[in-house]
């Protein structure tokens, strides 16, 4: 099954933003033109990343931050190289674009 999340120009280059999909909060980041999408839940404490709405990102907008502990996680792996939960993962949830460039997230 597959969710449409947004289209592909509402996110910004090198930004993110949460959606909801099913009561599940995920978050989409855009990076040299593809999307990385995951849920929203740190795996160090299963919080939420962000603190701030649609603020997923570190002040460099290179690495995805939790903004509980500032663990901070490779974009387009979602693995965590700083912070309490090094070595471990974001959940990353498969995605594509339609084409009308809607992103469709794989769900189940």
């Amino acid at each position: 099954m597959h969710r449409k999340l947004c289209h592909l120009n509402d996110i910004d280059e090198d930004s993110s933003k949460g959606f909801i999909i099913d009561d599940v909060s995920v978050f989409a980041v855009k990076k040299d033109g593809q999307i990385f999408v995951y849920k929203n839940s740190c795996p160090h404490l299963g919080v939420e990343l962000e603190m701030v709405e649609d603020q997923f990102l570190d002040a460099d907008n290179v690495l995805i931050q939790c903004a509980t502990h500032g663990a901070l996680f490779l974009i387009e792996s979602g693995e965590c190289v700083a912070g309490p939960c090094q070595g471990q993962a974001l959940q990353q949830l498969p995605n594509e674009l339609d084409e009308n460039q809607q992103i469709m997230v794989h769900w189940e």
